[in-house]
């Protein structure tokens, strides 16, 4: 846990001296209260949507944010092994539609660039504890979250049959 710590203290760090003097500027007090309001779970518009298509379909086995999973995903089957991640689009740099602000570019290029380098080690580490990894864009599971319900769904299906025939 400590050596987790000395690695988040390091990237604030990393990032912080991509501020001029350190500090954000240039920034409305609309804009400032809008980003400390986000909060990296518990999401209205992606979490509860997915979450309540899944008690609908009538899928169970799952946990929510289990910290002894490496990632903390956002959904997570154990008896299937399969982790479920809804990424932001502007804080994982969706391609279709993340961006990088005009305002504070250094910081905030860097920020989502290792946003994405530690998304993709978080699924890599995950697919070599032999865990199947589903990642959904806030903007699909915003446009169509049946659908990512229905992937999810087949991946489950495959992940049963496949226990089944290992026996």
């Amino acid at each position: 846990m400590a050596d987790q710590e000395n690695r988040r203290v390091t990237m604030e760090r990393f990032l912080r001296g991509k501020l001029k003097d350190g500090r954000f500027q240039n920034l409305t007090a609309t804009t400032s209260k809008t980003m400390k309001a986000i909060k990296g779970r518990g999401n209205k518009t992606t979490e509860w949507p997915f979450r309540m298509h899944l008690v609908r379909q009538g899928i169970r086995g799952w946990r929510m944010h289990p910290a002894a999973v490496t990632g903390k995903p956002d959904f997570f089957f154990a008896s299937h092994r399969v982790a479920v991640f809804i990424d932001g689009c502007f804080w994982h740099g969706c391609p279709k539609c993340g961006h990088v602000p005009k305002n504070n570019r250094e910081f905030w290029a860097a920020k989502l660039t290792r946003n994405k380098e530690r998304d993709a080690g978080t699924t890599m580490a995950l697919r070599r504890e032999k865990i199947a990894v589903l990642r959904f864009w806030e903007h699909q599971v915003k446009e169509d979250c049946g659908a990512c319900v229905s992937k999810l769904s087949r991946t489950l299906e495959k992940r049963t049959r496949g226990r089944r025939t290992s026996r």
